[in-house]
């Protein structure tokens, strides 16, 4: 059986080495071979994700860096937490380059005889008569253009700006930080001892000096060097259907989200795990592998997909009209039931599990 997935990104390096992982032939087709990776743009993956990608994609601890705390902070309580998650000294994420995680799916993909890149433009009757399953995760192609158009979407009006900083050794440079600002939030993710990325998403862009307020937010850090920093818009959406008979969309084609949470990634990561499943009952029945997967996979994952990224969406209304009307009241609040382990357990779950119905 065959599978033709289009676009070349991470989400589409993912799906092709869980696919030929099940003995399955898998070309890629993409206009360009190397994607213009940002070298400053990291990743965070949770803790039941890692494992799952360990165990059906391929093994990255090697590239990870284990995060074993998280930190919130807000302009009303700056040197007090209003949240504060942990885990008895054990990981609750980790962060990994974006870059070289590609690196490494590459070189996993081509050691593999089931694997092919195809730099090429293709029609849609060859690829619908040549491959049981088409998997499209890329935005601008005439597939989206014809099938996935139809979104929720919402435009935060602002853009996020990325960027490593080199700084000191900073001994077990292993929690991470959040701070919503007047401006909007901002995250110190460590990546070593001696690196640490940073996401600032700002909502008024105009005259911003992010070194300087990079270097403001910072209460731990000796700062070396602050590398060069990159820039995109911030948007969310939700397709509003998540397939064309056997053509499936994936990754963030189904689900954008804000970057404040850090969970784009570990949905789709969800989503290939769900994936994973239908095809494998397939396999294990003798049956095709065909458009009864995209049909199962959008009624197994569609309705949590969506009121997940709603939730996120709420996280970064809640903080940003406290910050609009300058009140503490809601942070008060947040702060007081953070510091229940109830509650404290549950959102560390969902983060690491996402919504669970």
């Amino acid at each position: 059986m065959r599978v033709c997935i289009l676009g070349n990104g991470l989400t589409s390096l993912v799906l092709a080495k869980s696919l030929i992982n099940k003995g399955l032939n898998v070309d890629i087709f993409s206009k360009s071979k190397d994607p213009n990776f940002n070298k400053s743009r990291t990743l965070s993956i949770s803790k039941s994700n890692i494992s799952f990608f360990n165990s059906n994609i391929t093994n990255i601890n090697k590239l990870l860096w284990k995060i074993e705390k998280i930190e919130v902070y807000n302009k009303f309580f700056k040197d007090e937490k209003i949240l504060n998650f942990e885990n008895s000294n054990k990981e609750l994420l980790s962060i990994i380059k974006n870059s070289e995680l590609y690196d490494c799916l590459v070189s996993e993909l081509n050691k593999s005889s089931l694997f092919q890149f195809k730099k090429k433009i293709i029609d849609e009757k060859f690829i619908k008569k040549k491959y049981n399953l088409i998997i499209n995760c890329e935005f601008d192609n005439f597939i989206t253009k014809k099938y996935f158009f139809k979104k929720i979407e919402k435009d935060y009006n602002s853009f996020a700006y990325t960027t490593l900083i080199k700084h000191k050794n900073f001994f077990k440079n292993n929690t991470a930080v959040q701070i919503f600002t007047e401006k909007g939030p901002i995250a110190f993710l460590p990546i070593s001892n001696t690196e640490t990325s940073v996401v600032y998403s700002i909502q008024d862009p105009k005259n911003i000096d992010l070194e300087n307020l990079i270097k403001k937010f910072n209460t731990k850090y000796s700062i070396l060097k602050i590398n060069e920093i990159f820039r995109f818009k911030l948007k969310s959406s939700n397709l509003r259907s998540y397939y064309h008979k056997n053509i499936l969309a994936f990754g963030d084609l189904l689900h954008k989200l804000h970057p404040l949470a850090g969970q784009g990634f570990n949905m789709t990561i969800r989503d290939i795990s769900v994936l994973n499943n239908l095809i494998d009952l397939k396999i294990k029945n003798g049956l095709d592998i065909d458009s009864s997967v995209c049909t199962d996979f959008e009624k197994k994952t569609k309705h949590k997909n969506f009121l997940f990224a709603n939730g996120i969406d709420f996280i970064y209304e809640f903080f940003n009209i406290e910050s609009r009307f300058n009140n503490s009241f809601l942070t008060k609040s947040v702060k007081f039931f953070g510091k229940n382990k109830y509650v404290n357990k549950f959102f560390t779950n969902l983060a690491d599990k996402g919504l669970v119905i």
